[in-house]
């Protein structure tokens, strides 16, 4: 999948959530509508791997994390920014979400599960942090960030 299509996807999912308060009953619409086994959720899986299969995503690494942001926050997302990272048993920098976090857990390998929670959506409220951590294996975790907003607090 070229980066265009990726953009698309990812435009047509941040247009069904814009607007709307990051809290429990955005993590549970997610979860029904796009989750786990859903088409949305393959589509968006696929285009993950071929996208760091080919390059154009998680192109950095550091602390043995790959990643890299794919976009910035702009109107045709949303006013999202698009960030994905490759994590296998670890967990990455302590982190605040001054506007709240969307994240996609994609499992490549094992059990792998983000923050405790298996292949899915995990929404963080505004105000939010923590040390994001993939345990049971390797995984994707595509973030989504109103406004791009994220505050590392080392």
């Amino acid at each position: 999948m070229s980066k265009d299509s990726f953009h698309q996807l990812v435009a047509d999912l941040t247009g069904q959530i814009a607007g709307r308060p990051l809290d429990q009953d955005l993590d549970q619409w997610l979860n029904s509508q796009h989750g786990a086994g859903s088409p949305s959720f393959e589509k968006l899986r696929q285009a993950c791997i071929d996208g760091v299969a080919e390059g154009w995503l998680c192109e950095r690494e550091g602390g043995g994390i790959r990643y890299g942001r794919v976009f910035k926050a702009e109107d045709a997302l949303s006013r999202f920014s698009v960030d994905v990272v490759d994590m296998r048993d670890l967990a990455g920098p302590h982190h605040t979400h001054p506007n709240g976090e969307i994240d996609l857990i994609m499992p490549l390998e094992g059990d792998a599960t983000f923050d405790g929670r298996p292949a899915g959506w995990c929404v963080y409220p505004p105000g939010s942090a923590h040390h994001p951590t993939v345990a049971q294996g390797r995984a994707l975790v595509l973030y989504l960030l109103p406004e791009g907003q994220i505050s590392f607090t080392k």
